[in-house]
């Protein structure tokens, strides 16, 4: 099966956007040829809670994915013979280097490359989309951040705030790898879709791109095609 697009969301908000042509989900998940499709969650960057869980749940109930499960950071053999076959995979929000660390330790990071591979949809949530993106930012006591390894699925560098953050750890990162790294930073409420060919699609709120030319940190806006209902 050919590559889907990766989505990246700034929160739950947008498992549950309607737009004028319905739940953006049914956009995301009418690829799927699998009947019914099967939809894993991965609770590793919050500690697997269970209430986060839930929101899931829901969403996927909206759209009629009704074969779902919490894949542990435990990562029962029950849990890698579900994610194995996965459709939908979820990285949920939370701790970015926490969630890495049990996805590099057992093993699962790599299921959900091959998951990829092999035409599997991959939602980040927060400091989940972080995780698919270049690296994850860790911001440190002193203004000093440092960088980990991460999917590397999405050649960005993503940046998941509120609208009243000024990215100034996405910008700061920018500068220092320089080059021709990119950052994007995802809004409350808003996302993009990162398609196979490249191309970045801002979903329903801007984006906020950050490259350097000539030394110097420039911000672009990224607008949306279509708005909510």
């Amino acid at each position: 099966m050919a590559l889907q697009p990766i989505y990246l969301f700034a929160d739950s908000q947008l498992l549950f956007w309607r737009t004028a042509e319905g739940l953006f989900l049914n956009r995301i998940t009418e690829p799927l040829t699998a009947a019914p499709p099967r939809a894993a969650y991965v609770g590793a960057s919050n500690g697997d809670d269970p209430q986060f869980y839930a929101i899931f749940e829901f969403a996927m109930e909206g759209i009629g994915v009704r074969d779902c499960r919490m894949i542990r950071s435990s990562f029962s053999a029950d849990d890698e013979s579900f994610i194995r076959e996965a459709d939908i995979v979820l990285l949920a929000g939370g701790d970015v280097e926490r969630g890495w660390q049990v996805l590099s330790e057992t093993g699962l990071g790599e299921i959900i490359r091959k998951r990829y591979q092999d035409g599997a949809i991959l939602i980040g949530i927060s400091a989940g989309a972080m995780q698919l993106g270049m690296f994850g930012i860790i911001e440190g006591e002193q203004s000093f951040n440092r960088l980990i390894d991460t999917f590397k699925l999405v050649p960005l560098v993503i940046g998941a705030h509120d609208d009243y953050e000024d990215w100034g750890s996405l910008r700061e990162t920018i500068q220092l790898l320089e080059g021709p790294a990119t950052g994007i930073g995802i809004p409350a409420g808003g996302g993009l879709a990162y398609y196979p060919d490249g191309t970045v699609e801002a979903l329903r709120k801007p984006l906020y791109e950050f490259t350097v030319r000539d030394g110097v940190v420039k911000e672009t806006l990224l607008f949306p095609g279509f708005d909510d209902k």
